[in-house]
């Protein structure tokens, strides 16, 4: 079998190889609410990467800062910070149909109109849509922790995403991250202090206490009285 040192080189020669993709879009089955919701509310509030490079102020009609989730779930943390936080802007990444719908139900509900949504990639996304030096803060919360020692070069927190993510960060923007698994979030701070172009915002040079703008997910909040812990980390771009 021929081996080729990377894609381009094999699409050159007429083949296809897969790349590493931060999810793989699962469809779900929608409720009823879910799939009304994505019907009245995705002209308004839904972008496609088929619509190319974003203009922000365009998208948003204003200048405000823009922060970008990765992987909101049902989203209902995410609508509450923009409903809290109208002076900022809010843009959501989630592959989860069902999520996205939810998500749409719910801000529509609390007339949120400082969200937009992609039902996508975040990696084409962040590769096709953002403008580098745009966002003040980038989110990724309970990410996936592929458990299994055999997996974690599947978790989305690896040196290369994480260069995107800074590429895409305003200069003094912070990059968030919040896991529940003790060895995923040492794994999350050595990669983030490996990058000469982050600074840890901990005191201890570590992790931060849960800020007050994340809300707790009922996922979290169940978690907590088993005993299990939540791990935070801001790093902001030197």
């Amino acid at each position: 079998m021929t081996q080729f040192k990377s894609a381009e080189e094999a699409a050159a020669a007429g083949k296809y190889v897969r790349t590493v993709r931060s999810f793989v879009k699962r469809e779900g089955r929608l409720t009823k609410g879910q799939a009304a919701a994505i019907e009245r509310h995705w002209p308004a509030m839904g972008l496609s990467i088929s619509n190319g490079q974003l203009d922000l102020t365009e998208v948003f009609g204003n200048n405000n800062p823009v922060t970008f989730e990765i992987g909101f779930g049902m989203g209902h943390s995410l609508v509450e910070m923009a409903k809290q936080a109208p002076e900022r802007n809010f843009i959501g990444v989630e592959v989860h149909e069902p999520g996205v719908g939810a998500c749409l139900m719910a801000a529509g509900q609390e007339q949120v109109t400082n969200l937009r949504i992609y039902n996508e990639d975040a990696v084409e996304v962040l590769k096709q849509c953002i403008p580098n030096q745009s966002l003040d803060c980038v989110q990724v919360f309970f990410p996936d922790p592929w458990h299994k020692k055999r997996h974690h070069k599947r978790r989305i927190i690896q040196p290369e995403f994480v260069e995107l993510l800074v590429a895409k960060l305003t200069p003094g923007g912070t990059l968030h991250l919040a896991t529940d698994w003790e060895n995923y979030a040492e794994h999350m701070l050595e990669v983030l202090t490996d990058n000469s172009d982050l600074r840890n915002l901990s005191a201890t040079n570590d992790y931060v206490p849960r800020p007050q703008h994340r809300p707790k997910t009922k996922f979290e909040q169940r978690g907590e009285r088993k005993g299990h812990g939540v791990w935070d980390l801001i790093f902001s771009k030197q």
